[in-house]
């Protein structure tokens, strides 16, 4: 223990510090502003798992705005904060996201009009002590995610 009553720990082997980054590029039949409530609406109240099970955020979307799980009874998950918006074309979130350990992520989604159709650039950007098989499947989720967002837009 230290003179100030701190203990030091050294980060073993299976805590390694990780990073990750996933990119996407999509073309959307959509407009960009039927495209940008889509995602609004599936990062909130229409959020699923990729096994379908129903998973509703909340989702502020302001700057400084949270988003989180609301289990009811002050219970839930804080996943991140709203970085950045400019609606239609831009949604930036920081925070923990899904992950309960020490670990920091940068979520972007940018948005341009192509005509009718809309480029989605999507990115998540990821470090911490985060565990090897997080950081080895934690796109399968993000795929789901914006095939549900592609799926919706285009359907409206």
């Amino acid at each position: 223990m230290s003179a100030a009553g701190r203990t030091m720990v050294q980060a073993g082997a299976d805590e390694a510090v990780r990073t990750f980054s996933i990119k996407r590029e999509d073309r959307i039949e959509a407009s960009i502003e039927i495209v940008f409530e889509t995602i609004l609406e599936q990062m909130g109240p229409l959020n699923a798992k990729p096994d379908g099970v129903k998973m509703p955020m909340v989702l502020e979307a302001w700057p400084g705005g949270r988003w989180y799980r609301d289990l009811g009874k002050d219970n839930g998950h804080m996943w991140g904060h709203v970085q950045a918006i400019k609606a239609p074309e831009l949604l930036e979130i920081y925070g923990p996201l899904f992950m309960s350990f020490p670990a920091i992520s940068n979520l972007q989604y940018r948005l341009t009009a192509d005509g009718g159709a809309t480029i989605l650039r999507f990115a998540h950007t990821a470090m911490g002590l985060i565990p090897e098989e997080v950081s080895a499947n934690v796109s399968t989720g993000w795929d789901n995610m914006l095939g549900l967002i592609r799926s919706a837009a285009e359907s409206k």
